[in-house]
């Protein structure tokens, strides 16, 4: 799967300033005119002839490198003023030269493979936010445990190709930390794998789907995480296959569309200005947690199998309980 240069960054709150991936060439260094000691923002790839320009801008605070050379990842080290960079398509066997990048508040890998360590990111004395998509080397992320600064941590896989994650014990190491996500992950770690979640202490959003953890893992990030945005998934959830018109008797369909994107996630605005909601009849309990599977609502036996994991569910929410207390106490 080659690169989307779409925007995956929850840009809520004050994480991410780093321009959006489909700006990134409205910053090509071969467009900055030769006196231009004011540029705060550049992106040079390996075509760039001129590349080493990018050394010369006193007050650069942002760099994007899309598909660079091993000698421009050699080179960034030396630029003391960047506070935002993103590497796009490159295959550096270490991360080494990131380490002296002690002014690093942002950090964005996409498709960066060929190295296994992530400690030179944990050395970032103010790093605060980062974003990691398709790092095919990768899986141990203990690395991170030393980013006492992060505030934002986003582990991505892609729809080809799930990020695997060896265990989550880095986690422990994160006491800052307020936003996590993670999309197309599978992690390697037997039950109670999420159970350093328990020292997020600062944590305010989380945000996984229902389908990568093991079942017993959501349960025991509900008794975790009580009251974060995003934990709440409970034994199932309900989707609807297609769509149809929001009716115009529905009381939502007089709304704003202001209300509509913060009150109601279950009308879909389209960009035409029509709204739109799940086909009842094309509904169905999808179980949380890998290989949980799903029931058509509408099926004989939709409400039996929804009682039976509802059930099974609460028990491994009990045992979660006991495991979080213990925890708790552990660490008090």
């Amino acid at each position: 799967m080659r690169h989307h240069f779409g925007d995956f960054l929850d840009r809520e709150g004050s994480y991410w300033t780093i321009v959006p991936n489909r700006e990134r060439y409205a910053h090509r260094i071969d467009d900055v005119p030769e006196a231009s000691a004011d540029v705060t923002i550049l992106t040079i790839s390996k075509d760039d002839p001129n590349w080493q320009r990018v050394l010369a801008f006193p007050h650069l605070v942002e760099l994007t490198l899309h598909e660079p050379s091993a000698e421009q990842l050699a080179a960034i080290g030396a630029l003391p003023s960047v506070q935002r960079l993103r590497i796009t398509h490159a295959r550096p066997k270490t991360l080494d030269f990131i380490r002296p990048m002690h002014a690093l508040q942002e950090l964005v890998l996409e498709y960066v493979s060929g190295f296994s360590d992530l400690s030179p990111l944990g050395a970032l004395p103010n790093l605060r936010a980062v974003h990691m998509e398709n790092l095919r080397r990768v899986s141990s992320f203990s690395g991170l445990s030393g980013s006492t600064s992060l505030k934002y941590l986003a582990i991505h896989g892609t729809t080809d190709w799930e990020q695997p994650i060896e265990d989550f014990e880095f986690l422990r190491g994160l006491a800052q930390l307020e936003v996590l996500a993670l999309w197309q992950v599978k992690c390697r770690a037997p039950y109670p794998a999420l159970l350093p979640a328990v020292h997020l202490r600062q944590l305010k959003k989380l945000n996984v789907h229902r389908s990568y953890l093991a079942t017993d893992e959501y349960a025991l990030l509900e008794e975790a995480l009580a009251g974060v945005e995003g934990v709440g998934w409970g034994p199932c959830g309900t989707v609807a296959r297609s769509e149809i018109p929001l009716p115009a008797s529905d009381p939502r369909a007089r709304l704003s569309d202001d209300v509509i994107r913060s009150d109601h996630p279950e009308v879909v605005l389209h960009y035409t200005g029509r709204r739109f909601i799940g086909d009842p009849a094309s509904q169905w309990f999808e179980f949380t947690g890998r290989g949980a599977g799903r029931v058509k609502c509408s099926s004989a036996s939709a409400e039996a199998k929804r009682l039976e994991k509802s059930q099974r569910y609460e028990a491994m929410r009990l045992q979660a309980r006991a495991l979080v207390a213990q925890e708790r106490a552990r660490t008090a």
